[in-house]
């Protein structure tokens, strides 16, 4: 009998078909705190990455975005500002996360041009060539298979369509890299533990960042996707970066 596959869960190998719960129930648990800790852990600078998102997607009127992992709607509200006409999606796995995102004032205001629906990054319950736009930000990171989500991603773009990514990354200087792994390990779960109750559940958070692909290890992957022209962008030294990718 072939074993049974593994993944990571921040530093821990776990079976494959376990991870996604345990990813549901850290989102689960920190949905009612995840805005206000995402102020405190970066002081505020995930708000300027998300705008330079935006600068480099430079929304259109009359598009549709799909946002993956969209949570309490952080991008799709400053997609929809910037398109007059265009439609969002934001499609995440944790029903809480959607939640909290429609108590947003913005959500009221742009509810006309917004849909929220649960659903799984790796199986998207959308049809083929269905979006001009998909973003997911810092939520790739927490998929079971990462190639199969960018697969998905390709399915459900239409000809033409752009793929964006925003995610943290790899600092290219070992020495910046030490004194962000030094903050990262020991403030944030305590941040976590102060702020939302729950230290685990940002300890997860910083060791999955540590996990993921460097700049150009993801790059590669977003190709073999199928997507064309990918290209990065670092963003504060590289501890967040931006990628981009054409189905064409």
């Amino acid at each position: 009998m072939s074993e049974e596959k593994t993944t990571h869960f921040g530093f821990q190998d776990v079976p494959e078909a376990e991870k996604a719960g345990m990813v549901h129930g850290v989102f689960s648990r920190v949905a009612s705190k995840y805005d206000i800790m995402n102020d405190a852990m970066s002081l505020g600078i995930h708000r300027l990455w998300k705008d330079a998102m935006m600068d480099w997607l430079a929304p259109r009127p009359g598009q549709r975005l799909l946002d993956v992992a969209g949570g309490t709607g952080d991008v799709a509200f400053r997609f929809l500002k910037r398109a007059p006409g265009a439609q969002a999606v934001v499609c995440d796995m944790t029903e809480p996360m959607l939640i909290e995102g429609r108590k947003r004032a913005e959500a009221e205001s742009l509810a006309h041009s917004l849909d929220w629906v649960v659903g799984d990054a790796m199986a998207l319950p959308f049809p083929n060539n269905s979006f001009d736009v998909y973003t997911i930000s810092f939520g790739i990171r927490n998929v079971t298979r990462i190639p199969d989500a960018l697969s998905e991603a390709f399915r459900v773009l239409k000809p033409g369509g752009r793929l964006m990514v925003l995610e943290f990354s790899q600092i290219p200087n070992d020495l910046m890299q030490k004194v962000y792994d030094l903050y990262s390990f020991n403030i944030i779960p305590v941040m976590g533990q102060v702020i939302a109750g729950d230290r685990a559940s940002y300890q997860y958070l910083v060791e999955s960042i540590r996990r993921f692909p460097d700049q150009e290890s993801f790059a590669a992957m977003i190709r073999a996707a199928g997507f064309e022209q990918v290209k990065y962008r670092n963003l504060t030294m590289g501890i967040a970066a931006l990628h981009s990718g054409w189905k064409l």
